[in-house]
């Protein structure tokens, strides 16, 4: 990722003043969450869904380790290999060195926002080679060399004019070049170009949506079928995925998949959900020769058991993207890594540091709409609260910031002495907006009147005034 999460604030700032993102996110926006209401208002045992998807994944995670080991070794009796990295570097490491082994100097990925997160591109250039994202929006953002912004839609924050002058800028080259009008006919020339791609790489790598212990599976979710062509033309597959993504079983695994593609897009089911056990066999008339699960750490052990527990049972749908109403408002990259949105404010700060990551946990209104939506019921604002906490302890929080949160707690405890201060600051703020109804400054609140004002008090608090009136009811029953 090219920009940092320490400068979150100056890229919200600049997300709300680019008004083509502000135009693409409008545009987004409202289709997912319109199409995730109709698909779960069609599945009346959703509720129930969502509590057996729960149970699974707490039940898998408590015993990681042996289920874990077991997916292993399924993989390894149907003729794969299985590696174990617990850092980002170790990933990397072994991804690169199964594809020199391979003499890939050409690389066709499918989606992984792991891949993303252990920075695979770049260590698949270092290394001289060539990778090629073969998914539509990865394709996107790889030639406008830009991060994913969302988990599912990478290039959400792109409209078709600016994907458009994309293609003209890279496919030129190839004798492109008619102008592209329409969805299908941008859909059509990235088919075409990749089609060749697909057709030269010595090795593929795809991340997985699921892993499952009882077969040695691994199961990816597309719709475009760019996956099964990653996996099944090159000689070589490589699936990277994260070690919480192991289900026990192949029934574990069909619950969490009626709720995944409902929560992501809508769907009753994606159009390709693909199970992929092992290389081809000699009967199979097409298939990888040699087949690699690369298994991910980086930082979830640690997670097991602990306050943030919870978030090991994400299952990536972006859900809580969609409906998170400051996502909708700056779109991915203002959050500065790999995972935006809330799941991307409580991963981050716990995989680079909550000291790089220090804007992320307040980059939320506790609406509460992540937790509603959330297929896996990840507490989401809670877990955001606990970082907040845990940034004041840390003494992570401003001098002025930390002085009025002490001051607010001072007087929060001492209803008389904070009656009668508000009572003041509201009749003050009254006088002082002369009758307007509105205040366009006012100190300690530069971050709400900066771009909108303040609704001026009546002249009395709400408290007051219950209390006048309730007196007057007194009086008029004496």
């Amino acid at each position: 990722m090219k920009s940092s999460s320490l400068t979150f604030r100056k890229n919200a700032e600049q997300a709300l003043l680019d008004t083509q993102l502000q135009r693409a996110l409008d545009i987004a926006g409202s289709g997912f969450i319109d199409k995730r209401r109709a698909a779960m208002d069609a599945l009346p045992e959703y509720e129930q869904l969502r509590h057996t998807a729960r149970e699974i994944k707490e039940h898998t995670l408590s015993r990681l380790d042996e289920y874990l080991l077991q997916f292993e070794q399924q993989v390894l009796d149907n003729g794969g290999q299985v590696h174990w990295a617990g850092t980002p570097k170790q990933a990397t490491d072994i991804i690169v060195s199964l594809c020199r082994d391979a003499n890939a100097g050409k690389v066709t990925k499918g989606k992984t926002m792991v891949g993303e997160e252990i920075g695979l591109n770049e260590a698949l250039q270092a290394a001289g080679m060539t990778p090629v994202e073969t998914d539509l929006g990865e394709y996107i953002i790889q030639l406008a060399d830009e991060p994913p912004s969302h988990i599912i839609a990478p290039a959400i924050h792109k409209t078709r004019e600016q994907i458009t002058t994309l293609f003209k800028q890279h496919h030129a080259r190839l004798g492109l070049t008619q102008p592209l009008e329409t969805v299908p006919a941008i859909v059509n020339e990235a088919r075409q170009v990749l089609r060749e791609e697909f057709i030269q790489a010595e090795a593929g790598i795809t991340g997985a949506n699921l892993l499952i212990a009882e077969t040695g599976s691994t199961v990816l979710v597309t719709n475009e079928g760019n996956g099964d062509l990653t996996a099944s033309l090159p000689r070589v597959h490589i699936v990277i995925a994260s070690i919480e993504k192991v289900v026990p079983t192949l029934e574990d695994a069909t619950v969490i998949l009626r709720l995944l593609a409902r929560s992501a897009t809508g769907q009753e089911i994606t159009s390709y959900t693909s199970f992929f056990t092992g290389p081809k066999r000699e009967t199979d008339l097409d298939g990888p020769d040699h087949f690699h699960v690369v298994l991910v750490d980086n930082g979830r052990t640690d997670m097991l058991g602990n306050e943030y527990h919870s978030m090991l049972r994400c299952i990536h749908c972006g859900a809580c993207l969609n409906h998170c109403p400051v996502y909708s408002a700056i779109g991915g990259h203002a959050y500065g890594w790999v995972y935006p949105g809330p799941m991307g404010a409580v991963l981050t700060p716990l995989m680079i540091g909550l000291s790089q990551a220090p804007d992320l946990p307040q980059a939320s209104t506790f609406c509460g709409r992540c937790a509603e939506v959330c297929p896996m019921s990840i507490p989401l604002p809670d877990l955001l609260r606990q970082h907040r906490f845990n940034l004041t302890e840390q003494h992570g929080v401003k001098l002025k910031s930390r002085l009025a949160l002490a001051s607010w707690g001072f007087l929060a405890v001492r209803p008389r002495l904070y009656r009668w201060i508000m009572n003041r600051i509201t009749c003050l703020l009254h006088w002082v907006s002369r009758g307007r109804g509105r205040l366009q400054k006012v100190p300690f609140a530069g971050g709400w009147t900066q771009s909108r004002d303040l609704p001026a008090p009546q002249g009395e608090t709400f408290i007051a005034a219950w209390q006048r009136q309730q007196a007057r009811r007194k009086a008029d029953n004496e």
